[in-house]
């Protein structure tokens, strides 16, 4: 399998960020946290910019960021709700293997305490369970790869991964 960039997108909470991280080390990458790349250009955090542009316009914040991202032997980890910005998932699938980090449903609702204060994406009306919903049809949607979090370790999910893309190369 070839690719120049790994990306990894699934749940917030699914380590997208730390498992990338370590990944990125283990196979001589470069590392971006695509959450970081929007707080940097908007100068605020996430949560902040929710608040002050509403959710449609965090979504276009962040599919704006993702496609600022010019990289190129790096470990991309993007915020869960990237999936809804169609054309950055497609400049992401153009040069990257997009992995998914899939977290069970039951093991979100325990690991996500406060979903406003992480800046997660919730519509209007919309409970974690319908984002939950909503979201896993997006990460199958764009996956190369999907690697399966449950009864995971952070160290088993890292070394799961690696696994999967030694046995891909």
């Amino acid at each position: 399998m070839e690719f120049n960039n790994i990306t990894l997108i699934g749940m917030p909470t699914s380590g997208k960020s730390t498992v990338g991280v370590i990944v990125a080390k283990i196979l001589g990458m470069d590392f971006v946290d695509a959450d970081i790349v929007i707080q940097n250009r908007e100068g605020m955090k996430l949560s902040e910019i929710i608040d002050k542009k509403g959710i449609d316009g965090f979504v276009k914040c962040e599919g704006d960021a993702i496609l600022s991202i010019d990289v190129n032997n790096t470990v991309i980890a993007t915020g869960g709700s990237a999936v809804y910005s169609a054309n950055a998932m497609e400049k992401l699938a153009k040069n990257s293997l997009i992995v998914y980090l899939k977290l069970e449903k039951e093991e979100l609702f325990r690991r996500l305490k406060n979903a406003k204060e992480r800046g997660v994406v919730l519509h209007e009306g919309e409970t974690l369970e319908d984002m939950f919903n909503t979201r896993v049809k997006l990460y199958e949607k764009y996956a190369n790869l999907i690697v399966e979090e449950k009864d995971c370790t952070l160290e088993e999910t890292v070394a799961k991964l690696v696994n999967l893309l030694k046995e891909g190369r």
